[in-house]
């Protein structure tokens, strides 16, 4: 593969790397790839037991009630899904759209 070429650095005073220019669609291109990263806060609460589900929706500072309503589902179905360890795909991506985040951020 070729190294892009219509990306320039521009060297600071000290001659390391200052800053980069690009077009601008190839900088969408790369922050949309990087909209799919995982906040520490939540990785760290499903290293201390948390489910994916649940870690996001108490880093959004979400409540069940509030998930489930946007699921159109009761808050002890919801919380039944929140806890299991293993949801169908499809569940899955009802309950990345309804914390407004990407099914694959569910599931690491």
């Amino acid at each position: 593969m070729n190294a892009p070429t219509n990306i320039q650095m521009i060297n600071g005073p000290d001659g390391k790397p200052a800053y980069v220019v690009m077009p601008y669609a190839e900088f969408i291109k790369t922050y949309a790839r990087e909209r799919d990263l995982i906040p520490h806060e939540v990785v760290s609460a499903t290293v201390d037991g948390a489910t994916p589900v649940r870690a996001w929706r108490e880093y959004l500072k979400l409540t069940q009630a509030e998930v489930a309503g946007r699921l159109g589902i009761s808050q002890p179905s919801y919380a039944k899904q929140e806890g299991s360890e293993s949801l169908r795909p499809a569940t899955m991506k009802k309950i990345a759209v309804a914390l407004g985040i990407s099914a694959d951020q569910l599931d690491f």
